[in-house]
Order: C-alpha cells, then sequence, then structure tokens
C-alpha cells in the first residue's frame, strides 16, 4: 500500500467514526435526500499482475507499469449507522446495509426479488426512519464494486476456501448463490433501475445487473423468460440521495481531450484505433507519455470503474446506431462476430483476479457495443453494451471459436485503449 493510499485509509476510519451518528433522532419529515458527489471511487485493488499471476509492482518503463493498483484514487471508505442503513463517505450515497429482506438473518432466494418486484419493495421501505428509498442505477450500484474481490466462476471445487466478493462483506451484509434451492454458488447477481435500450438473448427486456460473486456487469432478464415464467430474482441494495450520480458533464477542449466535469477526469477524444493485448496497452500508454501526446505525460489505462463512468446508458447500436458513448468522443468502428457493424470493447487496468493457479490471467473489459456470445448456434447480444466482463490478458483468441462460459462470451484478448489523466 502506498503512502497516499495509506494516508486516505487512516483520514477515512477519522471521518467514519465521527459520521456514525444515528438519523433516526431526526423527525421523518425533516429528512431530506443527502447531496451526492459525483466521485468516481476508486477499485481497491492493491496487489499487481503480469498476464497470469501477482507480481512486485514494475518500475517505470519495466513491463507492466501503470496497472490499476499503481494508480491511489479515492479509496473506499463506508460509515455503519447503525440503523440499517451505511453511508459511502465518497459519494454521499445512503445504502441499506444488507440484502436479507426477510430478517431471518440468513441470505439466501428466500431474499430475492424479480426486477418489478424491487422496483415496487423500494416505496415499502422505511429503513433507519427513511422513506425516500430507491432501486440503484447502474453506476450508483458498481460505485460499491471491490476489485480486492476473486471471481469464483468455473467448477465448484475452486469455489472452496476463503471467498472473497467483490463487494465489502465486512460493512454490507452479502450472500453467494442459494445452493440448497439448485442455485449455483455464483448467482449472486444484484438488480438495478437501469434498462438496456435494446435487447438481449434474442429478444429479452434486460436490466443491467452487478454480479459481486463474479465480479461483472451483465444484462439480466427485467421480465418473464421461458427459464423463469415468474421472472428471474436478485439480491437488491437500496439506496437514497440525490439522483445523478455518474452522469456526465462533458466538455471538448477542441485539442483532442474531454474533461467530464462531473468526475474531475480528462480522456483522450479518440481510442487507440486498434486492438492490442492488456501488456501492450499498458506499454502503448507509456509510449504516449514518453511523446507528450496531445500536450500530458501522465496519461494512464483508466480503470474499470473509471472508464464504466463513460458509458452512456441511454445509447446502444441498436438503438440509436451508435456506441454506448456520448458522441463528442470518437471510436472506431468493427466488424463483430455476427458480421453486424459494430463498436469496440476497451481494456481497463483492472486485473479480474480470480482464486486458480493464474489469479492474474485475466483482466477487466468494458464493452462499448454488443456484449457478443454464441448461443444455440449464433452470435447474438447476450449481456448488452454497457456490460463489465474478463478477457485472457494474452494468447489466441481462435482457441475460443465459440467463445466460453454458460453464454458463450466472446473472447477478443486484442482490446482497444482510450487514455485518461486526472484533469486537477
Amino acid at each position: 500500500m502506498s503512502w497516499a493510499t495509506g494516508y486516505r485509509v487512516v483520514m477515512a476510519a477519522m471521518v467514519a467514526v465521527w459520521a456514525c451518528t444515528d438519523p433516526t433522532d431526526v423527525p421523518v419529515s425533516e429528512l431530506t435526500a443527502p447531496e451526492v458527489e459525483k466521485t468516481v471511487v476508486d477499485t481497491g485493488q492493491e496487489r499487481c499482475f503480469n498476464a497470469l499471476v501477482e507480481i512486485p509492482c514494475p518500475t517505470s518503463g519495466a513491463p507492466f507499469f501503470g496497472q490499476d493498483a499503481q494508480h491511489d484514487g479515492a479509496f473506499p471508505a463506508y460509515s455503519r449507522n447503525g440503523d440499517g442503513t451505511v453511508t459511502d463517505l465518497n459519494t454521499n450515497l445512503m445504502w441499506t446495509q444488507t440484502t436479507d429482506l426477510d430478517g431471518n438473518g440468513a441470505i439466501n432466494a428466500s431474499d430475492k426479488l424479480t426486477y418489478s418486484q424491487a422496483m415496487g419493495y423500494a416505496a415499502t421501505l422505511s429503513v433507519g426512519g427513511y422513506t425516500d428509498w430507491r432501486v440503484p442505477t447502474i453506476k450508483e450500484l458498481y460505485s460499491l464494486m471491490d476489485f480486492r474481490g476473486e471471481d469464483i466462476s468455473g467448477p465448484m471445487e475452486l469455489a472452496s476456501g476463503d471467498l472473497r466478493p467483490f463487494l465489502n462483506d465486512d460493512v454490507f451484509g452479502f450472500g453467494y448463490g442459494d445452493t440448497s434451492v439448485g442455485e449455483r454458488l455464483i448467482d449472486a447477481q444484484f438488480a438495478t433501475s437501469t434498462l438496456y435500450t435494446s435487447t438481449t438473448m434474442g429478444g429479452n427486456t434486460t436490466m443491467f445487473g452487478v454480479n459481486f460473486a463474479d465480479g461483472r456487469i451483465k444484462g439480466y432478464p427485467a421480465g418473464a423468460t421461458p427459464m423463469d415464467p415468474n421472472g428471474k430474482s436478485y439480491y437488491v441494495l437500496f439506496v437514497r440521495g440525490e439522483a445523478g450520480y455518474g452522469e456526465n458533464e462533458l466538455v471538448d477542449h477542441g485539442d483532442g481531450t474531454v474533461t467530464d466535469q462531473g468526475s474531475g477526469l480528462m480522456w483522450s477524444r479518440d481510442d487507440s484505433g486498434t486492438g492490442m493485448t492488456w501488456g501492450d496497452a499498458l506499454a502503448w500508454v507509456q509510449e504516449k507519455n514518453a511523446q507528450g501526446f496531445l500536450g500530458h505525460q501522465d496519461w494512464r489505462l483508466p480503470n474499470a470503474k473509471e472508464l464504466q463512468g463513460l458509458v452512456d446508458y441511454a445509447r446502444s447500436p441498436d438503438a440509436t446506431g451508435s456506441a454506448a458513448l456520448d458522441p463528442l468522443f470518437g471510436i472506431t468502428e468493427m466488424v463483430n462476430e455476427a458480421g453486424q457493424v459494430d463498436f469496440p470493447a476497451f481494456w481497463t487496468s483492472t486485473t479480474h483476479a480470480n482464486n486458480s493457479a493464474t489469479p492474474g490471467g485475466y483482466a477487466a473489459y468494458i464493452c462499448f457495443g454488443r456484449a457478443m456470445g454464441y448461443m444455440n448456434g449464433q452470435w447474438i447480444d447476450v449481456h448488452g453494451a454497457g456490460a463489465q466482463r474478463s478477457d485472457p490478458k494474452t494468447g489466441d483468441a481462435a482457441q475460443w471459436p465459440t467463445g466460453h462460459g454458460p453464454q458463450g462470451d466472446a473472447i477478443r484478448i486484442e482490446n482497444f485503449v482510450r487514455l485518461v489523466r486526472d484533469g486537477g
């Protein structure tokens, strides 16, 4: 841990102690939604990796320099308020502390709600004396993502031992999938209020959700399907606070850079124009800094939460004929696995760690075009533009001609790059 990170942890702990007040002392009629900060909360990732395993964090100029753990952001910090609520000290959003909706002390399938049930359930809540709870947007919920977690995808025997979800379970009540009723351990998908502007799986109305067991954003059914005629059900953490977290406030400087005044980040207007492996992406950023690209020498590969914050969930290839990205930005067109004109996925600096013998073999990427998968003998959009999945950091994509995993996720390996720096 760097000095700067350690300092933020100590300060956050001091603030958390100061902030542990009891909001039930205030009459409900006087409670107002807290003003929300648009701070991009750090991923929490503190370990460095090469293309396969953990390594000492590299120095400038060395391979794999510039990855997530080497940039200190706003370290995750929370206040447990003692009334069933948690305040995020970076965003000022307030959350329900647990997904144990029936209050029996166990988090399992009986605590899950369908999308429509979750939207209605929020209106019935009065946790902490507040009555303005709502289902979070995808950007609000993803602000809680903690990449100190490890993906448990794969054979069940890999899911033994000390499990580490992608949510701080010292703060929030968390449960994996309920194997006693036939769920997989990985079935810890959480609902949001964000619907996809297109459909997935060949026509499903789709909600973007976060899986805190495997560390991904995917599009999930928001209504009935042949497999779930009553609708698929999800865990839910409810939120309150001023709306607008994660909304972009973009300014084009006319010099090839765009600043998001909401997050304070500056971005390159155009992308790399070609795909590359994860290690090559990190090296490419170092090359651009050596060149003083666009007048700056402190560009970096964005971490998963920074890059996800750039997604425009009101846009998609099918709905708007564009990437899920504000048109102020340039983005390279490509032809996807189904032969459609589409838009690429982009690497993040964040390793998508797992609990296998090669824990650093995958890195997280964000889909700004369709999130393709091979199902029922064809390539289709299985998870939606705006999904966050992971790819091998190196290798030959031809080894996965029909994708990988239950939904046949497309494996590309050579993803695109968009540069970011602190706007200051």
